[in-house]
């Protein structure tokens, strides 16, 4: 069974930085396709950044040049690393992963102030 812990979400001021963590279990982890969503309030959850298998990392127009996506495959942890935040990123962050099927962490909040 796949398990998801996500970590790193908080409150931040507008221009500031957070990094959430994605620790994954039960996968083969350098093969599989995962990324971060993002839910605000009212609106649908929508993608962020994610990294197929191949290694290949698509961005959200949103977010390009702001957030970075990586993974370190020794510790099977996926990072969002968020600059330059905006009020318009807060939300509830969630890990995603695809093994055999698909799985989501329980989310993380981040809030960005204005």
């Amino acid at each position: 069974q796949v398990r998801l812990v996500e970590s790193g979400g908080g409150l931040e001021q507008a221009g500031g930085s957070l990094r959430l963590s994605c620790s994954v279990s039960g996968s083969n982890f350098r093969i599989t396709p995962m990324g971060w969503y993002r839910q605000a309030p009212g609106k649908q959850r929508e993608l962020v950044a994610s990294i197929s298998s191949e290694g290949i990392t698509n961005y959200a127009d949103s977010v390009k040049g702001r957030f970075t996506l990586s993974r370190n495959v020794a510790y099977a942890t996926l990072y969002l690393q968020m600059n330059n935040l905006k009020p318009e990123d807060t939300a509830v962050y969630y890990c995603n992963v695809f093994w055999r099927r698909e799985f989501w962490g329980r989310g993380t909040q981040v809030t960005v102030s204005s």
